[in-house]
């Protein structure tokens, strides 16, 4: 069944930042890294390096493995921190970092989303209503994201996203690019190729699923 299909949180973030780029990670097992990813992988790895303490009256978690395997989720992935005030479970959030903040809004969608389904784990594993924060390392700010106010819609909107990923990973097809504008700093735009790739794309996908047997 589809929703058997386990999808890791991570890939809810690729998918929404370029559906493009998710299929090259998840369909055709392809990577690769630049600049951008670099910078971030560093940032995480020393956020990472403590993997427990405390400081102001908060419990602090860093790389904390969660997982949702409700039928209607089926995720599983990794949360940067997450904050416990005075050991009080039903006081938990969320922080997700990123290097740095976008220029002309406090947060992009998929990484909103990233976060919602980071949510939607923890608040299982931990029977919370978990708050979720965005802190961006370069300008030392922290954002607090509307995921608890506005849940049903996020969730709706992640159960949509989820189906939509699942059935590209059944048909083995690599969705088409839709904005250019996200290709400068992609690090995968060296094997994508994006304009050819595009002008091409039913090719490719014909000879993909020729490749593959489907």
């Amino acid at each position: 069944m589809i929703e058997n299909i386990s999808i890791a949180i991570r890939n809810i973030q690729h998918y929404l930042y370029c559906p493009h780029r998710f299929g090259l990670i998840m369909i055709d097992d392809i990577w690769a890294e630049n600049y951008f990813v670099t910078k971030s992988n560093i940032m995480h790895e020393r956020v990472h390096s403590n993997t427990e303490y405390s400081i102001r009256g908060k419990k602090v978690l860093t790389s904390v493995a969660i997982y949702n395997d409700d039928s209607n989720y089926n995720i599983y992935g990794y949360v940067d921190c997450i904050e416990i005030e005075h050991n009080d479970m039903q006081k938990i959030k969320i922080v997700e970092y990123k290097p740095k903040m976008p220029k002309d809004k406090d947060f992009n969608y998929e990484d909103l989303m990233q976060v919602f389904a980071q949510k939607i784990c923890v608040d299982k594993m931990f029977n919370c209503n978990s708050e979720g924060i965005i802190y961006y390392k370069s300008e030392n700010k922290r954002i607090t994201l509307p995921l608890v106010d506005n849940f049903e819609y996020y969730n709706e909107q992640l159960k949509i996203i989820l189906i939509e990923m699942r059935q590209y990973i059944v048909k083995g097809e690599i969705p088409r690019i839709i904005n250019m504008d996200k290709c400068g700093g992609c690090s995968m735009k060296d094997l994508c190729m994006p304009k050819t790739y595009n002008k091409h794309y039913n090719v490719f996908n014909e000879l993909y699923n020729q490749r593959h047997n489907l």
